[in-house]
């Protein structure tokens, strides 16, 4: 049972803030990868990441994706020279 995965907040204000066909979490709202490396679909505006573009944390695979992108960081800056 993954339900932790999923988290979907109906009377945001903001909902939805992206425009998907088929909503699946709420649970990143302030998505976590921010200041990492994302890989995500962002730009940049004056020095500031604009990720208004990118869905990855709202979708089915989201959750998964972002702990992946999380693990691999750390791994690497523990095992930097």
């Amino acid at each position: 049972m993954d339900n932790y995965k999923y988290f979907i907040h109906n009377e945001c204000s903001y909902f939805p803030c992206h425009d998907l066909q088929e909503w699946k979490s709420c649970l990143f709202c302030w998505c976590p990868l921010y200041l990492l490396d994302c890989r995500g679909k962002f730009t940049m505006n004056n020095e500031i990441k604009d990720c208004s573009s990118c869905v990855i944390p709202h979708t089915a695979e989201g959750y998964d994706y972002v702990l992946e992108v999380i693990r691999t960081t750390i791994y690497q800056k523990a095992h930097q020279d």
